[in-house]
């Protein structure tokens, strides 16, 4: 067993998400990494010293300039606000350490390629945080796609909806500041619509999409703590500068089409994501908030005999459940960033490959951009053409 010292660069909602992974790993999963909690840094001392304790880390740094230069770590895994992945992602790599990045890789598809081009300069494993492939209904399905139960893939369609925004007197957090998000909804929420669908269907060649922002002005921020946030009554307002909700359509490289939303304008809908995938053999639906479920319609079912099947993904069969509970006992949200980090730091015990890596961020990025950029031409675009 090789161990791994563990740096991470942010304390919150993700910082909490990750802590309780790597934890979690040698507890249930028999893998080649020992992960160590070496160091958790952030830039207000009294709050990471607090996390510190909380989540287990032995250390704290308030430098992130320091932290990378340690020789007693080995991986840095970046959970810090958007604006913050690029310059610590291609520092980190610089300074020879393993990386994993939360999404988005970047605000920008240039500066996403520039971080994609210093892990590969710099010969470090690195991987991006898309989670949701974790859940082992996800992997199921792809399986079966790949197997070709589904046939030849006729039809995408996805959304992501939540509505802890609508409210106008929400504030203005940093998920609504474009220097610091780059994308609103589009890259919140759609960002994991695109890599599943990437995932699971392959390539996306043309897009045609239009973005809203619903509320323009919001309150300045007095207190923040992930996706919760307090103003003073009477504060000044900022300007939004990203959208509220996005609507796309995609051709992909296959022939599929694929119809998206992803909004934070949708009352009763908390963290409500879901995909379906339609072949000429077969169809397979997956919803997020019953994530130990996958529904499949086998075409060559017995006439008046057709219909949805319901496959609970919770035994010893599917993908990573040997290492938790017995049958009909299910995983939660939690369970998916233990899934990831176990990928993670097997790929560099084991010296594999990663999955997702910087290039899928990449590629990610250049879907964002090109919805984006056919919102404002009112036009399609080639994916291809960034």
């Amino acid at each position: 067993m090789k161990e791994l010292n563990i740096g991470m660069v942010g304390y919150k909602f993700m910082g909490k998400a990750h802590s309780n992974a790597y934890q979690r790993l040698a507890m249930f999963f028999d893998g080649n990494a020992h992960c160590n909690l070496t160091a958790i840094c952030g830039r207000d001392e009294e709050w990471v010293k607090s996390a510190a304790k909380k989540y287990g880390w032995a250390g704290y740094e308030t430098s992130w300039e320091k932290l990378i230069t340690r020789q007693d770590i080995d991986v840095i895994d970046i959970t810090a606000p958007s604006d913050a992945h690029y310059t610590i992602g291609i520092a980190a790599a610089e300074n020879g350490k393993h990386i994993f990045c939360e999404k988005p890789l970047a605000l920008s598809l240039k500066n996403a390629r520039e971080m994609y081009e210093a892990v590969l300069k710099n010969k470090v494993k690195h991987q991006i945080g898309f989670n949701y492939r974790f859940i082992p209904a996800m992997q199921l399905a792809k399986q079966m796609i790949s197997s070709g139960k589904l046939g030849t893939i006729r039809h995408v369609r996805a959304h992501y909806l939540q509505d802890y925004i609508i409210d106008p007197e929400f504030p203005l957090i940093w998920r609504l500041q474009k220097d610091v998000c780059g994308s609103g909804s589009l890259g919140d929420l759609g960002a994991h619509l695109i890599d599943m669908s990437r995932f699971l269907v392959g390539e996306f060649k043309t897009i045609m999409g239009i973005q809203k922002t619903f509320v323009t002005e919001r309150p300045v921020v007095e207190m923040m703590t992930g996706i919760t946030a307090t103003a003073k009554e009477g504060a000044k307002k900022g300007k939004v500068e990203v959208d509220d909700g996005t609507v796309f359509v995609a051709e992909f490289e296959n022939g599929a089409l694929g119809t998206f939303e992803a909004t934070r304008f949708a009352h009763g809908h908390k963290n409500d994501w879901s995909i379906e995938i339609n072949g000429d053999k077969g169809s397979l639906k997956f919803v997020f908030e019953r994530m130990n479920e996958l529904w499949y319609f086998n075409a060559d079912d017995e006439s008046g005999l057709q219909g949805f099947r319901h496959i609970q993904t919770n035994e010893g069969v599917h993908p990573y459940m040997q290492a938790w509970w017995p049958a009909g006992h299910v995983i939660g949200y939690e369970h998916t960033f233990v899934h990831e980090m176990y990928e993670f730091t097997e790929a560099i015990v084991n010296d594999t490959a990663t999955s997702p890596d910087f290039y899928d961020g990449v590629k990610c990025s250049q879907v964002i951009e090109a919805v984006e950029l056919s919102s404002q031409r009112r036009a399609a675009v080639d994916v291809d053409s960034l």
